[in-house]
């Protein structure tokens, strides 16, 4: 039996071993374990073979350990080795082994197809084929695209892309090699999304671009002060706070590169790290150059080695790239260190290339039809794929702070479109400046600029009259007489399954040439008709009808007809007369042009009405040189520098009112009402951003012979110092409000106008003082009146009771028997007159007095009253009293509360936020590392040469590394005003400009005036060295 039912079965028999040995042949060549790129390609961990925190060699844990925003590691598994003491320099990284060659495998008998990738079928996913090595030696890496797409794949034949977003879990695939030289057979992988370099929507051709200039550079005249020999007290001095800043410096780096290695930032109290720019390894690349500098250079050399292995292609951290603080940080940084490192002479050549591969990517924000940059570029092919504009509010400064990177860029490479990229957008400023009523304040702009070259205003006042003249040529034609009107035509079938039975039963019913058609009743209130008609009669009443569409597709528009529907022009058609902005921002009327193609295929609608820089946002205009603005201001040429320091002269810088004599400037914040000078409010902020204004006024008046300019940079300058002196804790904070001086040349010191700042309200106030007096004499009275009332109650009170104490003595009984109704009579036997009064002890029972009945009367009529609660509401005693109206309650009412007089409340205020004098508020009491106050002193500095600066500096930096300094790092404080007895709060981080700015300017403070010599080489906003060309 068993051998037949096998029988029966062995056909499935023989099909399950067929089926499972294919599986086996299948998943012995399957390549679907690769590993995974990883932003960090071949990357070594430090020394000792650990790996950093949470970026290890392999390239599964990397992405596990990274996954959030922050993490922390352990030192033995997630981070290199600690440097150990802050002098002891870094070890050198032992050269990496040569990865070993791995045999191929032999070739199996089964042929298996080759797929192809997501990168050849638009909309698919591409899974690796490939042979894969079984035992890789080294981290596979990204082979980053040199080049575009194949445009047949990726353009159509007018070169505009139109490819479509792929699904919600697709992800582009992109080559993975095992090293830079196995590139024949590239081992596909599905899990990372790279950025991929496509054609342009909006490019500018080669003979349009703006070239960089050429020749010698026009000469500049000293910037540098003229230092003479130092005596060699001083120089043990200097050389003493010298060591000391490089010290911190490895302190703070030992920090990072043990618990925060190639990771963004440390996060200094708690040992981990955090990733807010893409996860490149900010902190790493923002502190080259400052390695350099200080002689760290084993450190460097370390560093530069992580370098190389950055993937600026890809981030797991974030979808969009924000451009300015990678412009700064990234770019610059690279840029920085590959020229303080030697340059072209130098052996540091991939810092040019990776700063080069990064570029390319951040080319892309320039494309869009003004060529004004997409500050939050999102990188990844399925979003930047489509055409875009840039931001209707975008703040100057992310703007306008680009033009050092891709200049030096340009002047290094040699490739002009660096160059181009920028000069547009310091044309369109230029413009702006030089417009009529370009701007509120001549010269300087509002923080926040439509930069999208679109006119949106009026091209919605344009809409409008086009729809109105749409609205009018349809009254029209309803309106004609000689038409007859028609109804409604739904332009879909009826999806009536029971009207559309109907009609199939009706047209079997009736003849072919016939046809039944609804007539529209004569009058109001009458019902419809039918009829059936003949199908030419129907064709030849319907004409004439104005039937939008029907007409015009057949040619049988009426003859008579005397107004036409107005019908919307077709998509990527150019109405007449309207202006179209290309690529390369040139005008260009009536002339058709293929417009981008959108995400569903259809035409992108950028025929806007275009229209330069102007202000955006909504409500009041804003200028200052703070945070949203500073930068920009930095960068301009001769010209445009000139119109914003004398703008900033005449309606910015005021004289703060303080307690010494200092004569100090700070710069305001003003904000325009009506898009005017003449009606402004002025806020009288200190904010450390705005501290960088001190060393840009003295730079620029050096350069263009404007000594008085020179001198107010000092005061810029000496005004930042004396908000770090000015603090318990000897730190400036991130932002304020003080009291400003009414005369900039004779400023005392005033508390009453330093009073009358902290309390405005000094008129209501008063108000409030002579209403609560006049409160105070109302109450009093009624108070007294209230009491009389009272007084003379408690008599009428006492009269009645006296006198029903009178009445109830008078009804008193002669007797107690008369008191109990007992009345004894001859039946009554002797000694049973007192029955019911149980004396106790046998004692007689001690007579009722007149106020002992009152009591005992008053509380039988109680108990009384408990007793009838349920008795019948209606039930009315026989001899019922009428009942007293109650006496109104005599309360006295509550004393006014006396408000603060002004003195007092601003002494309360001063006790409550811990004010200095002459400072209003404190906006944002924190201290986050910044460097602005410290910069500007190095400026001064160097351009002065004056000692005091010197001073003014190591003041301020014993101050900062007592508040700051963690065991592992330095980190942000939450509150300047703390006082120094007790320990500050931090707040657990340290941001990459502490490397890149903070720290350099505090040791080239005391380092000799040749090291990044101001005549030599120029910074950029984020304190990264550029050598001037020669």
């Amino acid at each position: 039996m068993a051998f037949l039912r096998f029988r029966r079965y062995r056909v499935y028999v023989f099909a399950a071993v067929f089926f499972l040995f294919l599986v086996f042949r299948l998943s012995s060549n399957s390549q679907l374990n690769a590993h995974h790129t990883t932003i960090y390609k071949g990357y070594s961990a430090p020394p000792d073979g650990e790996s950093s925190a949470g970026r290890g060699s392999s390239s599964s844990s990397s992405h596990d350990s990274a996954r959030g925003n922050f993490g922390a590691g352990t030192p033995a598994q997630d981070a290199p080795p600690s440097l150990g003491s802050p002098d002891v320099s870094a070890p050198k990284v032992p050269a990496e082994k040569e990865p070993e060659e791995v045999a191929a495998p032999a070739p199996q008998s089964m042929h298996i197809p080759q797929l192809h990738t997501s990168l050849e079928i638009k909309g698919s996913y591409g899974l690796p084929t490939g042979p894969r090595s079984q035992k890789p030696t080294a981290p596979q890496q990204t082979d980053v695209a040199a080049s575009a797409p194949k445009e047949d794949d990726a353009f159509d034949s007018n070169r505009v892309h139109q490819v479509n977003p792929p699904a919600t879990h697709q992800e582009t695939a992109v080559p993975v090699v095992a090293d830079a030289t196995a590139k024949a057979k590239p081992i596909l992988s599905t899990s990372v999304i790279h950025w991929m370099k496509m054609a342009e929507h909006f490019p500018i051709p080669e003979e349009s671009l703006i070239l960089l200039p050429t020749g010698s550079p026009m000469p500049i005249p000293k910037i540098q002060h003229k230092f003479a020999a130092e005596p060699d007290a001083t120089r043990e001095i200097r050389e003493s706070r010298l060591a000391s800043v490089r010290g911190e410096m490895q302190h703070a780096w030992s920090g990072y590169r043990t618990y925060a290695w190639t990771h963004d930032e440390l996060a200094p109290v708690s040992k981990g790290f955090r990733d807010p720019f893409c996860g490149w390894a900010a902190s790493l690349v923002d502190a080259l150059d400052t390695l350099w500098i200080m002689g760290m250079h084993d450190e460097f050399d370390e560093a530069y080695e992580a370098v190389k292995d950055i993937d600026f292609t890809t981030t797991p951290f974030r979808s969009e790239i924000p451009v300015f603080e990678t412009i700064i940080r990234y770019l610059g940084g690279l840029i920085a260190a590959y020229d303080v490192s030697g340059g072209e002479k130098g052996k540091y050549p991939a810092l040019l290339s990776k700063a080069v591969e990064l570029a390319e990517i951040l080319m892309g924000v320039f494309d869009t039809p003004n060529r004004m940059p997409i500050l939050y570029y999102h990188w990844k092919p399925a979003f930047y794929s489509q055409p875009k504009t840039a931001s209707s509010s975008v703040s100057v400064a992310e703007l306008g702070s680009m033009s050092m990177e891709f200049t030096r860029l340009a002047q290094l490479t040699g490739h002009s479109k660096y160059y181009d990229a920028i000069a547009r957008i310091t044309d369109a400023f230029e413009d702006w400046q030089n417009r009529v009523n370009g701007t509120a304040i001549a010269g300087i702009f509002p923080e926040h600029v439509d930069a999208s070259g679109c006119n949106r205003t009026a091209a919605a006042i344009q809409e409008a009259e086009n729809a109105s003249k749409l609205a009018k040529a349809q009254v029209a034609a309803a309106n004609d007489i000689e038409s007859e009107p028609v109804g409604y035509k739904p332009s879909q079938p009826n999806s009536d399954p029971m009207v559309a039975q109907d009609k199939v039963a009706i047209a079997k019913t009736m003849p072919p040439d016939l046809e039944f058609r609804v007539n529209s009743a004569t009058k109001p209130g009458e019902p419809a008709t039918g009829e059936f008609r003949k199908v030419d009669d129907v064709a030849s009443a319907s004409v004439g009808k104005r039937d939008v569409g029907d007409a015009v597709s057949m040619g049988t528009a009426p003859k008579d007809a005397t107004a036409q529907v107005a019908v919307a022009p077709d998509v990527g058609k150019t109405p007449s007369g309207s202006k179209i902005m290309t690529g390369s921002g040139v005008q260009h009327a009536n002339k058709p042009v293929s417009a981008p193609i959108a995400a569903n295929g259809k035409v992108a609608k950028f025929d806007c009405i275009p229209q330069n820089l102007t202000a955006g946002g909504y409500g009041m205009q804003t200028y200052s040189m703070g945070g949203s603005q500073d930068s920009t201001y930095e960068y301009f040429p001769k010209a445009m520098h000139e119109k914003v320091v004398d703008a900033v002269k005449k309606y910015l810088l005021y004289r703060p009112l303080i307690k010494d004599d200092r004569d100090i400037l700070f710069s305001a914040k003003v904000s325009s009402r009506d898009g005017t000078d003449k009606d402004m409010s002025y806020n009288y902020e200190i904010t450390h951003l705005t501290c960088f204004l001190g060393g840009m006024f003295a730079m620029g008046g050096r350069i263009f012979n404007r000594p008085e300019d020179v001198e107010i940079g000092g005061k810029l300058a000496d005004g930042c110092v004396w908000a770090y002196e000015a603090m318990p804790m000897g730190i400036m904070p991130e932002g304020s409000i003080i009291t400003p001086c009414a005369n900039m040349t004779n400023c005392s010191w005033n508390q009453t106008a330093w009073y009358e700042k902290l309390d405005p309200n000094i008129a209501w106030r008063t108000k409030q003082l002579l209403d609560y007096e006049e409160r105070m004499k109302t109450w009093a009275k009624e108070r007294d009146e209230i009491e009389e009332l009272q007084r003379a109650r408690a008599e009428e009170l006492e009269r009645e009771r006296q006198a029903t104490a009178k009445e109830a003595l008078a009804n008193e009984p002669s007797s107690p028997a008369d008191e109990v109704g007992l009345a004894p009579g001859p039946e009554t036997p002797v000694g049973t007159a007192n029955i019911g009064k149980r004396a106790v002890g046998g004692a007689d029972k001690t007579p009722v007095t007149a106020a002992d009945t009152v009591a005992i009367n008053e509380k039988e009529k109680v108990l009384q009253g408990d007793l009838d609660l349920n008795a019948d509401a209606a039930a009315v005693p026989k001899a019922a009293a009428p009942a007293k109206k109650p006496l109104p309650e005599l309360v006295i009412p509550p004393m006014p509360v006396r408000p603060e007089t002004h003195e007092e409340f601003v002494q309360n205020r001063i006790e409550r936020d811990n004010l200095v004098p002459g400072f209003v508020s404190m906006n944002d009491r924190r201290y986050i590392l910044r460097p602005e106050a410290i910069e500007s002193v190095w400026y001064m500095y160097r351009i002065t040469g004056d000692p005091s600066w010197q001073e003014k500096g190591w003041r301020m930096f014993q101050a900062v590394i007592h508040a700051t300094r963690t065991e592992y790092g330095h980190s942000a404080i939450a509150d300047v005003l703390t006082d120094p007895k007790d320990e500050p709060v931090q707040v657990d981080n340290m941001e990459s400009f502490w490397f890149a700015e903070t720290l350099k300017y505090f040791y080239l403070l005391f380092a000799t005036p040749d090291v990044i010599s101001l005549d030599d080489y120029v910074l950029n906003t984020e304190a990264h060295p550029f050598k001037r060309p020669t």
